[in-house]
């Protein structure tokens, strides 16, 4: 419907012809990774993802599996408007969440795989270190918690961050500053001089 509510539409013009055609080039343009190499490339951010929502040790390798089942059957939809991480992250956040709504264990502790290493007490400390993170972050309300493992754990830009989560940048710069000095006061009361 027009401005003028006489319900004509506009008159197509030069420049939409020209924005249909660079849509259809595009489109014919993307080549849609195959699943094993997403699967390959991005497991362990999705396993990390699902960590960083809450989903605990005994029920990831389920949760990875569910993520993984909806990226195998919807790859062939994917459009490639945003980045493959910005749609594993939507994914992992919905299976995260249902992971949640069916209940949780919250009592079973972190644990890390210390292979390779081959000074146990160094490989108790990481994984200690670890528990002690995760720890700090199931604390944080998860507005805040997200935006903080994107950026300081993910190492994503704040910006991708904001677009990834579709909230504003100013709100993403708050909620990382905001849990930057929660994360900063929890480390502070943890380790008493």
């Amino acid at each position: 419907m027009s401005r003028d509510g006489s319900g004509l539409l506009a008159a197509p013009t030069l420049q939409m012809a020209a924005l249909a055609a660079e849509d259809a080039t595009w489109r014919t343009q993307l080549v849609v990774p195959s699943f094993d190499d997403v699967y390959t490339a991005h497991v362990a951010f999705v396993w990390r993802t699902l960590r960083t929502f809450g989903v605990t040790e005994s029920q990831i390798e389920d949760a990875v599996q569910d993520v993984f089942v909806v990226v195998h059957r919807r790859l062939p939809e994917w459009e490639g408007r945003a980045a493959i991480t910005t749609w594993l992250f939507a994914i992992a956040r919905r299976i995260a969440s249902g992971v949640r709504r069916r209940g949780t264990d919250r009592t079973e502790p972190l644990e890390v795989d210390p292979a390779g290493a081959t000074d146990t007490f160094a490989a108790m400390a990481r994984a200690q270190a670890a528990a002690t993170v995760m720890g700090i972050l199931e604390q944080m309300d998860e507005d805040k918690r997200i935006v903080f493992a994107l950026v300081e754990l993910e190492h994503m830009s704040v910006p991708d961050v904001a677009r990834t989560l579709d909230i504003k940048l100013n709100t993403a710069y708050s909620r990382l500053r905001l849990a930057r000095a929660a994360f900063e006061l929890a480390v502070r009361t943890q380790v008493k001089p």
